[in-house]
């Protein structure tokens, strides 16, 4: 299950990639080159650690941008058709109720890549993203987690 959706994205997670990108290859790359420049412009680099430090955030940055360049080009991008209003599914924007605290929660089901806890991006493999998959409006489900078990109540499920 983890392989069929890991390049599946939603329109929302291949743009940010895309900007990413685009950021990565014009911002950040020129704030690398000064960097490394001014580092250069020292004198000797054995022993320069801010020339070091530029050098190892280059790499990163060429590894983040190889990274994304090989995502973006395998990626397949849901359309709204593809994502169903009537049971939890990648893509699927969905309400769930945490049936001890009453307390309500408005997350986006995405692939493992477009994460973000943060943003309520939830992962279909993750665990709550594997308990809800597939389940219709008023479903409840326990979640088992490191920190115990959680039962949810699906509330909406949307695009």
């Amino acid at each position: 299950m983890a392989d069929e959706n890991s390049n599946v994205y939603t329109s929302e997670g291949f743009n940010r990639l895309q900007d990413e990108l685009s950021d990565r290859k014009t911002r950040v790359t020129a704030e690398i080159t000064a960097r490394l420049a001014e580092a250069r412009a020292q004198g000797d680099l054995s022993e320069n650690s801010e020339y070091d430090d530029a050098k190892d955030a280059q790499a990163r940055n060429e590894a983040r941008i190889k990274e994304i360049e090989a995502l973006l080009r395998d990626a397949v991008v849901l359309s709204d058709d593809e994502i169903s209003k009537t049971k939890v599914s990648l893509g699927s924007t969905i309400t769930l109720r945490d049936e001890e605290t009453k307390e309500e929660q408005e997350y986006s089901l995405v692939n493992a890549n477009e994460e973000d806890i943060f943003e309520k991006r939830l992962s279909i493999d993750s665990p709550i993203g594997k308990a809800i998959e597939g389940k219709k409006k008023g479903s409840v489900v326990t979640v088992t987690t490191p920190s115990g078990a959680f039962k949810y109540k699906i509330v909406k499920i949307g695009k």
